[in-house]
């Protein structure tokens, strides 16, 4: 057996384009390299501006390049009973069987392999199954990305990877990969080929898994964990002060990292949080970037934690601070605490899997999108093999995978608890039971908030919270006390229940396994079954015309709907003023209200009644699944009546929704207008201390802001609360210029005039000339983003500098800043995600520009509410509400630019509001004293090239 490895290079993906290069490793069945062929080939049309650019390949290279014919000959005596490899094979096989149908060849029939999806079967926590991504991730050089030859070679050794790693994984896991893709295609055919393999010369490897259910798994039980600290530790720790501590901690610093310098602000803040911690009050410091803000209230917290014995609650907001946290910074606490500790990561119980729903989803091949279900399948076997979690973030799924996901993840409704065959090692409760042992738990927002509505059921007891990514916590806060409703909300467990009309989902299945029984009650089980199987159906047809009529109210004329940043429509619903043909929505509401109480109950107490007299495993779980969606669907029916009955004075109710997907893009909600009375009786009356960090909580050097949305006025006065707004470890004056074009146009409300466009792209494209691309520019709405994209695409695809648009090139961030930073010749558009959270430190981002204010739409309607609760107390919002909140926005931009001591970069700010109105002064005073300039247009280029002139000559000198 022979593998060919193909790579093709293309003048376009259209049936009229050409080959223009062509790469093939040879590899036997050991995979090795055989032989190799490549060569450019002379295609009958010109290549591409941006194939060229891409590729590297010019019309000049290929010029004088044997044709396709000639290249065929030596191709087609390499496949000959080969198995062809590529890395996205169906795009080379077909281009491949194109041109030998053309030159009068049969058609490649072999064997297809597709190197994406073994890698997305077998490294499932892969963040991108991009080549030259996935050549970096395993050390493979691929020097000239995009050019045939370099791209087969590359392929053949991840190929090569992929083959070595399913040989050598355990028995039992091939076994469910063998039943799950039995027959199934090319892919089936290379699983059992190995299994056979397998089967025939290895036993059990006890050592590297351990084997529960026919699973191979990493994670073994969990066990009840002993005390982490001796006598001795206890005793040192009660003697220690917080600054013998430091001192210790600070010389094992050094020791690890001879530069090792201590950084004045994080050193206030060591010793802020350590005050407010033992003393028992608040505090709101701001942190900005370069200050190691996450040890600067880890290591005071580890410090009172461990010597007061008090769990310390860390709550992020974005999951990749949480990571960093769980991957770096603990680590390194680990490393320079002198005393042993426990820290946990405890997440929402949804992010978990459930390893009793995966193992019965997977034997009765309860699959909705069978080849996508498959492989989300696949990736979860080789996974269990590997995760010490559980945690689906870890996981990289495919287009379905989300929504397979739902059908396993761990619930409270359908949890069997410690009554389940898999409770010692499931992953839920294993993290529980480490956060309850722990004395640090990092965890989420969003929990902190569940967890008060559950009434402090899920998190271990806590008094002391620190808070990091503080500007989201009132935002949080309101979506957690509030509602949220979509469309799917009901569609999703209607399908686990009922499928579809064919059959297939829960019930299908419960009465299937039914007919195996010989309970005297199951004939009249079986047709209460089907009727409520029927009756949700006919329950989906109202819902169906609910959001309907909901969708056209979006169409009506009136002042309620509107056009936000993100190109959605909302609609509000002021209560008892509810809109004309809301009781039409109100008489429906109520059919599907009573018809689901009706199916609800019915099936409560059939299942219950079935689970009653029928113990078997398989039938007792399915039960329990059933159940679970049961609950589901009842929570639905009343959060729908809830948003129906719209009745609460002070509860902002909204519907939003895109004309793209209609009334199937349709969410709801429901949220309080102001939440800083709860946060302030369930946060800051209820905890002795909560520590609220961020780089942006101050407006113009004030907390004010902060203090009012939180619920945290007046408590700086009564000694409750300390601020604290720490120095910035950067040199803003030296490393950052703030250039405000003065002539430059202004852009009246939310309407976009063309010669505002053409002069931005000019600008932009002269910018982005001069530095070499290196830029990142944000935008206040993704239609302005658009309207810039292809003039400024086809304007920089002369001087070879790409451009990345969010929306358009892809709508992963994470994809899109890859991108960016492995392309130094590229400017990325982005919006709303691209303001926060992004670091890109060093060369790859020289210039920023910041295209309007980020005021938020005022027409929101939860900033119309906020406004009115102003307005009410004679209070003006654009003062109090918009400039501070975009203010904090205008701050996370800018900290785009500069994340370390090394980085030196320009910003442009198009808004000349900062320099024409009053409050623009709110935005630059904002700043960290970076220098600031305004100038003519045609000023900037020369500007900004003397400016990073100098800087290269200080760095020379």
């Amino acid at each position: 057996m022979k593998f060919a490895v193909l790579d093709l290079e293309t003048t376009g993906h259209q049936a009229e384009d050409e080959m223009i290069q062509i790469g093939i490793v040879m590899l036997d069945e050991e995979l090795n390299v055989t032989d190799t062929f490549s060569s450019f080939v002379r295609p009958a049309i010109d290549i591409p501006p941006f194939i060229t650019q891409l590729t590297g390949i010019t019309n000049e290279m290929v010029s004088d390049a044997p044709s396709v014919e000639d290249v065929l000959t030596d191709v087609v005596k390499l496949l000959g009973d080969a198995v062809l490899v590529a890395h996205n094979v169906g795009f080379d096989a077909h281009f491949l069987n194109r041109a030998l149908d053309r030159c009068g060849y049969s058609p490649f029939t072999g064997r297809r392999l597709d190197t994406i999806d073994l890698l997305r079967m077998l490294y499932p926590t892969l963040s991108s199954y991009q080549l030259s991504a996935v050549s970096e991730a395993f050390g493979i050089a691929h020097e000239r990305k995009h050019q045939a030859d370099s791209d087969a070679e590359a392929t053949a050794m991840l190929f090569a990877h992929c083959v070595h790693k399913l040989r050598d994984l355990p028995l039992l896991s091939l076994q469910r990969l063998g039943e799950l893709f039995n027959g199934y295609d090319d892919l089936s055919w290379l699983i059992q080929l190995t299994l056979q393999a397998k089967e025939q010369s290895t036993s059990l490897d006890t050592q590297a898994h351990v084997y529960f259910n026919q699973l191979a798994m990493k994670a073994g039980d969990w066990a009840d964990l002993g005390a982490v600290r001796t006598d001795e530790d206890i005793e040192a720790l009660g003697s220690m002060s917080f600054e013998q501590f430091m001192d210790g901690v600070r010389d094992r610093f050094r020791a690890m990292m001879p530069d090792y310098e201590e950084r004045e602000a994080q050193s206030i803040m060591f010793d802020e949080v350590h005050q407010a911690l033992d003393h028992e009050r608040h505090l709101l410091i701001e942190a900005g970037t370069g200050t190691g803000k996450s040890l600067g209230y880890l290591l005071p917290s580890l410090f009172y934690g461990a010597k007061e014995q008090k769990k310390i609650v860390v709550s992020t907001h974005t999951i990749n601070l949480q990571e960093q946290l769980r991957q770096r910074d603990i680590p390194l606490l680990h490393e320079v605490s002198p005393f042993p500790f426990r820290a946990a990561v405890f997440k929402g119980r949804g992010n978990y899997i459930c390893l009793r729903k995966f193992d019965n989803k997977v034997r009765m091949r309860e699959y909705v999108s069978p080849n996508e279900d498959l492989m989300t399948a696949a990736q979860m076997i080789i996974w269990l093999g590997e995760t010490g979690t559980g945690d689906q973030e870890e996981l990289n799924f495919g287009n379905k995978g989300s929504e397979f996901w739902e059908t396993v993840a761990s619930d409270a409704d359908s949890c069997l608890n410690r009554a389940c065959p898999w409770f010692r090692r499931c992953f839920y409760h294993r993290a529980k039971h480490e956060a309850n042992v722990a004395d640090i738990v990092i965890t989420n927002h969003s929990l902190v908030f569940t967890d008060i509505q559950a009434e402090h059921r899920l998190l271990p007891t806590y008094e002391q919270l620190v808070v990091d990514e503080a500007h989201h916590l009132e935002e949080v806060a309101g979506k957690h006390l509030g509602l949220q409703l979509s469309y799917f909300s009901f569609v999703h467990p209607f399908n686990r229940l009922v499928k579809d009309n064919r059959g297939g989902g829960l019930l299908s299945q419960l009465v299937a396994l039914l007919h195996g029984e010989s309970e005297s009650g199951i004939p009249a089980w079986i047709e209460i079954i089907d009727e409520a199987g029927k009756s949700l159906s006919s329950i989906r047809e109202d819902w169906d015309k609910l959001f309907e009529l909901m969708y056209a109210l979006m169409g009506t004329s009136g002042s309620e709907t509107s056009q936000i940043e993100s190109g959605q429509s909302v609609f509000r619903i002021r209560p008892k003023e509810h809109p004309t043909g809301w009781a039409t929505i109100a008489d429906l509401e109520n059919n599907v209200y009573a018809d689901l109480n009706k199916a609800a109950r019915t099936l409560e107490k059939t299942l219950g009644d079935i689970k009653e007299k029928i113990d078997e495993t398989v039938i007792v779980n399915l039960i329990t699944d059933l159940n679970g969606a049961v609950k589901d669907l009842a929570r639905v029916r009343d959060d729908m009546r809830t948003f129906v009955r719209a009745d609460k004075s002070d509860t902002v109710y909204w519907i939003e929704a895109t004309t793209q997907f209609k009334a199937k893009s349709i969410h709801l909600y429901a949220v309080p207008a102001d939440v800083s009375e709860q946060l302030r009786t369930h946060l800051f009356e209820a905890k002795k201390s909560v520590i609220l960090t961020s780089a942006t909580l101050s407006v113009q050097k004030s907390f004010q802001y902060a203090s009012e949305q939180l619920g945290l006025a007046g408590m700086e006065e009564s000694g409750r609360l300390t601020t604290v707004l720490l120095p910035s470890p950067f040199n803003y004056r030296e490393q950052a210029l703030v250039i405000i074009p003065r002539n430059f146009p202004t852009l009246k409300g939310a309407v976009t005039e063309q010669p505002f466009v053409d002069m931005l792209v000019k600008s932009l494209t002269d910018s982005a000339v001069e530095i070499g691309g290196r830029m990142l520019v944000l935008f206040t709405s993704y239609r302005m983003l658009r309207m810039v994209y292809e003039p400024l695409k086809e304007a920089l695809e002369l001087h070879q500098i790409q451009v990345l648009g969010q929306g358009i090139d892809s709508g992963n961030r994470s994809k899109l800043t890859r991108r960016f930073q492995q392309q130094p010749a590229s400017v990325l558009l982005g919006t709303s995600s691209f303001w926060e959270g992004v670091d890109i430190p060093g060369d790859a981002l020289t210039c920023l520009a910041i295209v309007r204010l980020p005021f938020q739409p005022p027409n929101h309607p939860l900033v119309e509410a906020k406004s009115e609760l102003l307005l009410a107390q004679k209070q003006n919002p654009f003062m109090k509400l918009s400039i501070p909140q975009a203010v904090i926005r205008f701050k996370q931009g800018f900290g785009r630019l500069v994340r370390s001591t090394k980085d030196r970069g320009i910003v442009l700010i198009y808004d000349t509001r900062v320099l024409e109105t009053y409050y623009g002064k709110y935005f630059l005073y904002s700043l960290p004293g970076p220098k600031i300039e305004h100038m003519h247009l045609e000023q900037i280029v020369p500007r900004m090239r003397g400016w990073l002139d100098n800087g290269r000559e200080g760095a020379k000198e």
